[in-house]
C-alpha cells in the first residue's frame, strides 16, 4: 500500500486542508505506533497500524467543518463512513473498518437512530486491538487547538465526557491497555 499516493489522489493540492490532515494523522500515527511499540505482548501488526492511522480521517474533505478548511457537503461525523467508503473502492477493507469505527469511542446504531444521524443504522465500534489503538491515539490530537500537541490523558477523560459515560470508561480501558 502506497499511503502518500492515497492521500494525493483525494488531497492533491498543498493547501490549508491538506496540511491540517497531514499534520494531524502523523502526530495520531507516531503515537500510535509510540503505544503499540510499547507493548509487544499485544502482537500488533505495525505496519498496518502505521497505514491505518494516516488514513483513519481520510473522508473529511466531504464534510462541512469550513473551521478546518472542508467545504463538502456531508456533516463532519459522517467522515468516517465516508472516508471508508474511498477505501473500499480501493479495496482496502480492513483500512476501511478503521476509518468508519474511530468516531468518539464507537458509534452505536441506537445512537444513529436517536440523533437520525446520516449513517447506516448499525454499531461502529472499534473491535481488533489495532482499531482500538487508532481510536484511542486520536484522541489525543484535535484538528484545530491540540493539532500539535496532544492532549493530556486527563483531558482526554475530560472531553469523553462530553459524550458519554460509556466513552470514558472506554478511555480509560485503552489507557490501561496501552498506556
Amino acid at each position: 500500500m502506497d499511503v502518500e499516493e492515497i492521500i494525493d489522489r483525494y488531497y492533491p493540492v498543498e493547501n490549508e486542508l491538506k496540511k491540517i490532515y497531514t499534520i494531524h494523522a502523523r502526530r495520531v500515527t507516531e503515537l500510535a505506533l509510540e503505544m503499540g511499540h510499547r507493548h509487544p505482548e499485544l502482537r500488533l501488526d505495525m505496519q498496518f497500524v502505521e497505514e491505518a492511522a494516516m488514513l483513519h480521517d481520510l473522508g473529511i474533505f466531504l464534510t462541512d467543518a469550513p473551521r478546518i478548511y472542508c467545504f463538502g457537503t456531508e456533516p463532519y461525523l459522517c467522515h468516517g463512513y465516508l472516508g471508508a467508503q474511498l477505501l473500499r473502492g480501493l479495496g482496502f477493507e480492513r483500512h476501511a473498518r478503521v476509518c468508519e469505527r474511530h468516531t468518539g469511542t464507537g458509534l452505536s446504531k441506537d445512537a444513529i437512530v436517536a440523533n437520525a444521524w446520516n449513517l447506516p443504522v448499525k454499531d461502529f465500534y472499534p473491535e481488533t486491538l489495532e482499531e482500538q489503538l487508532i481510536c484511542f491515539a486520536d484522541k489525543f490530537f484535535s484538528k484545530t487547538k491540540f493539532l500539535e500537541t496532544p492532549r493530556t490523558f486527563a483531558q482526554v477523560v475530560e472531553s469523553m465526557a462530553k459524550i458519554s459515560d460509556g466513552a470514558v470508561f472506554k478511555v480509560k480501558e485503552w489507557g490501561g491497555m496501552f498506556m
